[in-house]
């Protein structure tokens, strides 16, 4: 067993930080992490290759995929397959997530 201190907790991003991604636990099958995107910035991300839920933990924003687009707020759990474009838009509070990858981030390579 293993406590996950500050897993989906808002951490202020340095000084001019568009958002902000922090890996907490990495293990063959799964990580986790914060992502952190300030109120009114933009989110630059693109498709993973890994499966991937977001948890808000703090924050307000619209989760914008090519199926649609959803409000989202603290509690909302969003499920991304791997390589579906998606994006944080809007983000009118700052918004906190707690991700979880199946398998770690990165783990698979690009173009399988």
């Amino acid at each position: 067993m293993e406590i996950i201190k500050g897993a989906g907790v808002w951490t202020p991003l340095a000084a001019g930080a568009a958002n902000d991604w922090v890996e907490h636990l990495r293990v063959p099958d799964l990580s986790v992490g914060t992502y952190c995107i300030p109120a009114g910035g933009r989110d630059d991300q693109s498709p993973h290759t890994e499966d991937e839920i977001y948890v808000v933990t703090a924050g307000r924003a619209k989760i914008v995929t090519p199926d649609g687009a959803a409000e989202v707020n603290p509690g909302s759990v969003i499920f991304v397959p791997a390589g579906e474009e998606h994006r944080f838009d809007e983000v009118s509070e700052d918004l906190a997530l707690l991700v979880v990858f199946g398998p770690a981030y990165g783990s698979r390579a690009q173009g399988r």
